[in-house]
């Protein structure tokens, strides 16, 4: 018995001695060039977090532009429908509070007017339809709106449709 636990002894010493070598055989070289390459890995991954972020942000602006558009037309008619006189003030108030709501849930998706009529023409934000001569109103003043602009944040989602003095 006691040779077995000497053997045994033997044995533990000569595996600890082993795994002291293998600890020491990796050489600092091959450590830095795996420690670099690790963190250029890192660094790589975390770039592609941020640009996937961004990608679906864009895409997800981009398909909501793209439902506004398609909605714009229906606002339209529920601004003329608002705007037309009636007997019946309740069925007027009644268009005039779903006008609002349409409004506000455009609003709250980030949807706003372009302003128009008295501001200076940019192309980026306006289509002329027409001009007149008037010596009241300023260089490229917008005099009259036919149709409503609408912006999300920088993009435009539809141009305004306006009459430019001079």
């Amino acid at each position: 018995m006691a040779e077995k636990n000497e053997e045994l002894e033997n044995d533990v010493k000569k595996e600890e001695k082993k795994g002291k070598k293998e600890q020491e055989i990796v050489p600092k070289s091959e450590y830095d060039d795996l420690d670099d390459r690790y963190k250029r890995i890192l660094a790589e991954f975390e770039n592609f977090k941020k640009r996937s972020a961004k990608e679906r942000e864009n895409l997800y602006s981009s398909i909501l532009s793209d439902v506004v558009a398609g909605m714009l037309p229906i606002l339209d008619n529920l601004e003329n429908a608002a705007k037309v006189e009636t007997k019946d003030e309740e069925y007027k108030k009644g268009i005039e509070l779903v006008l609002k709501q349409f409004q506000d849930t455009l609003k709250s998706k980030g949807v706003e007017e372009i302003k128009t009529v008295g501001e200076t023409f940019d192309p980026e934000l306006h289509e002329a339809v027409s001009s007149i001569q008037d010596d009241s109103k300023g260089e490229k003043e917008i005099v009259q709106e036919y149709r409503k602009g609408y912006k999300m944040g920088t993009k435009v989602i539809r141009h305004s449709m306006v009459v430019v003095a001079n």
